[in-house]
């Protein structure tokens, strides 16, 4: 069955995704805000898919822990499904992330109408300044900005190197860090065909303050809440 509900899943985003796209190419003469709306549209119509088709549904805990001002999300990133759920979950937002994703056919010109800070991961030093130099930007438009610091979807149970990117941009525009962390890949794995049905947890944790702290040492901090945290709601864990 869940077989069954993931291929119709797809068959109905490989129909609406092209003619998005296409809308929101349209809406480039917009403002980025406008923009954003635009786009952000489309993942809730995938949710709504991903909810009645697959069955894949989701519960927040420590929404209360979401800020009223413009704040660095730094999260877990287990799966596809948690690029579509934060433009719900979280306030209008951009993210870092690696250009050659701008390079994907119809997905890849609608995140660039998103205005994302898209960079070169082999250009060290220089990577870190353009998050800085953009993100600065992005956070005075009222734009959140979303950084995966693991830089690739991580299997559940496993973790990446957290790069430092997230935190260097809290600690040089002394802004909020928001840690978050889910199970959302034990529902939808990488580059996994089949969405299991079920309820993914995403835990929120109370914004971290940059002040009088290094990049490194917030990022040890981030690092290690999410990881915690990340054991404590695995539904593995739970069995």
């Amino acid at each position: 069955m869940a077989l069954l509900r993931s291929t119709l899943y797809m068959l109905l985003q490989i129909i609406i995704t092209p003619p998005y796209a296409l809308i929101t190419l349209a809406c480039f003469p917009l403002s980025p805000y406008a923009r954003y709306r635009v786009t952000s549209s489309w993942t809730f119509i995938m949710l709504f898919l991903l909810r009645t088709i697959c069955g894949l549904q989701y519960r927040i805990l420590g929404a209360e822990n979401i800020p009223k001002t413009p704040s660095i999300i730094i999260s877990k990133h287990q799966s596809a499904w948690e690029t579509l759920a934060f433009q719900k979950i979280f306030p209008p937002q951009v993210w870092v992330l690696k250009k050659e994703l701008l390079r994907i056919p119809f997905f890849g010109w609608g995140l660039a109408m998103t205005n994302p800070i898209a960079i070169d991961r082999s250009s060290g030093k220089a990577a870190l300044e353009q998050v800085v130099e953009q993100g600065r930007d992005r956070l005075k438009q009222n734009f959140w900005v979303v950084i995966f610091p693991e830089g690739t979807r991580i299997a559940p149970g496993k973790k990446g190197k957290y790069r430092i990117g997230g935190a260097w941009l809290a600690t040089h525009t002394n802004t909020f860090v928001v840690p978050v962390a889910h199970n959302a890949g034990e529902f939808w794995g990488r580059n996994a065909f089949i969405k299991k049905p079920g309820t993914i947890t995403v835990s929120i944790g109370k914004p971290i303050d940059p002040s009088g702290k290094e990049a490194g040492e917030l990022n040890a901090e981030v690092e290690a809440w999410i990881e915690t945290e990340v054991a404590r709601i695995s539904h593995k864990n739970s069995q």
